[in-house]
């Protein structure tokens, strides 16, 4: 059955030129943008130890000065990121560290003074 112009009596029209496919999409084969497949860039992964340092760096200060330290030369070899992460645990790691051995040793003083039992010269 067919109507005076010759289309199908039920179905959406069809837009655009006939033979081009649907508007907004590729030649048929090819699949649409963003669909499937692997992503256009491959991004490197972030150094792990680096994440660590930085989290070690206000836990225990010593143990994220040395994970940052060693995850810089990581990143040197493997061209991981990350590597401002392990800057960052690096520095906030000895800051911290020199601040816990100046109150370590301000304590040795205080007590050896205390227990000579003088204060003063």
């Amino acid at each position: 059955m067919t109507t005076p112009n010759d289309q199908p009596p039920y179905g959406p029209p069809s837009y655009g030129n006939p033979g081009y496919g649907n508007p907004g999409y590729g030649p048929p084969g090819y699949a649409p943008p963003g669909y499937g497949g692997y992503p256009s860039y491959y991004r490197r992964p972030t150094n792990t130890l680096a994440i660590l340092a930085l989290v070690f760096a206000f836990v225990f200060a010593p143990a994220g000065l040395v994970m940052g330290i060693m995850a810089r030369k990581q990143i040197e070899r493997t061209g991981e990121e990350g590597a401002g992460l392990a800057l960052a645990g690096t520095i906030v790691g000895g800051v911290f560290t020199g601040i816990w051995v100046l109150v370590i040793v301000f304590w040795i003083i205080a007590l050896s003074a205390l227990s000579s039992g003088s204060f003063g010269p």
